[in-house]
């Protein structure tokens, strides 16, 4: 959550001469309102459902980039349609970056009302031994551009 995987997909495809694909704005269109209302109406448990829907959908596609949300990790079917279709990169962002790139945001329902960071620690502890185990690369985002990062991840899908 905030580690960039929409900037960087979305350059990384243009790089690449690729279609993009963000599931979350793919649940938006397919469904006519924005996330957190479907959150608001139909919980996390909802969410989630759409979004394996959306995932599964978009795995059918080929030669694609694509960037999930940040808890799609969490449901078994998403690690199984993604590891069974492509590259998976982790953009691994450290808390006190993510917290600063999200602090603003309103727009994610679980950052929502208490302490961002501590939830922004929470939700870094629950997915990043997942999204390490997934990944096939691990690219740290720290204090590289979004420019420099893309070309990173490049450099690594060309070898």
């Amino acid at each position: 959550m905030g580690a960039g995987k929409t900037t960087i997909g979305r350059m990384l495809a243009k790089q690449l001469d690729k279609d993009f694909y963000d599931s979350d704005v793919e649940i938006e269109k397919k469904t006519g309102v924005k996330i957190p209302l479907i959150f608001e109406l139909e919980g996390q448990d909802g969410f989630r459902k759409r979004e394996s829907l959306v995932i599964e959908e978009l795995c059918q596609l080929n030669d694609i980039i694509m960037a999930t949300g940040g808890g799609a990790v969490l449901m078994p079917e998403n690690r199984a349609f993604l590891k069974n279709t492509g590259k998976i990169i982790y953009l691994r962002g450290k808390v006190n970056d993510l917290y600063q790139r999200t602090r603003h945001d309103k727009t994610r329902p679980l950052l929502q009302g208490g302490n961002m960071k501590q939830k922004l620690e929470r939700l870094y502890i629950e997915r990043d031994p997942i999204y390490t185990s997934l990944a096939d690369y691990i690219v740290d985002t720290g204090a590289q551009s979004a420019l420099e990062i893309t070309s990173h991840i490049e450099a690594i899908l060309k070898k």
